[in-house]
């Protein structure tokens, strides 16, 4: 008898840990998505955005390191400056990391 109580209780404690272990797997899961997938989504939004809205006439930084202004740009590439000898090269716009000189900020 006392066997059959300890197997109903047991029994009871099993189904309330499974829906304790469930629980805390969304609760990761949740913690996972606000503070891993969700800012590296927004942020390559941002990247996205700073490379379609590139213009003739900014600063860049390619990821290589190398330092030029943009002298045209086509479809998935643009073609940089990068010395006063007038070096002209030819990049993806993938390969650009950050602008450092928007075209207007030189103008003024």
């Amino acid at each position: 008898m006392i066997n059959t109580a300890m197997l109903l209780t047991s029994g009871a404690d099993n189904g309330g840990s499974m829906w304790v272990t469930i629980i805390m797997l969304v609760a990761v899961f949740v913690v996972f998505y606000f503070f891993g997938i969700r800012p590296q989504k927004k942020q390559e939004k941002e990247v996205a955005a700073m490379r379609n809205n590139l213009q003739v006439g900014d600063e860049i930084t390619t990821i290589g390191g190398i330092i030029g202004k943009v002298v045209s740009i086509k479809e998935e590439t643009c073609v940089i400056e990068t010395s006063r000898d007038c070096t002209k090269i030819r990049i993806l716009k993938s390969a650009v990391s950050r602008v450092d000189v928007k075209a207007e900020d030189s103008a003024d």
